[in-house]
């Protein structure tokens, strides 16, 4: 029992580390050809959006409405990998402990 509990705190520390390191982190997404730039931090934030001037045309408000969202798609999933890589190696240590739910 006493090994159990101090795997389990180990793995609370990792988790922490791992969490500190995606807050830390920052990632960008683009789109359009690097027209449309987006930075998020690893937790998914929101960090800035950079627009080229060439892609603002008042006639077409509509696409460049799309590239800012496809660019936050595009940070989000290197967000999302990124999180995966930091806790995939300490979530699949959890499958030792015996815990339910884990």
């Amino acid at each position: 029992m006493q090994q159990m509990l101090k795997q389990a705190q180990k793995m609370q520390q990792q988790i922490a580390k791992a969490q500190a390191e995606l807050a830390e982190a920052e990632l960008t997404g683009t789109a359009g050809g690097g027209l449309v730039t987006v930075t998020v931090s690893g937790a998914g934030d929101v960090k800035s959006i950079k627009i080229d001037p060439k892609a603002v045309d008042p006639e077409d408000v509509e696409t460049l409405e799309d590239l800012v969202v496809a660019a936050l798609h595009n940070a989000a999933e290197a967000a999302r990998e990124l999180t995966e890589t930091k806790m995939g190696p300490v979530a699949g240590g959890m499958g030792g402990l015996g815990l339910p739910g884990f």
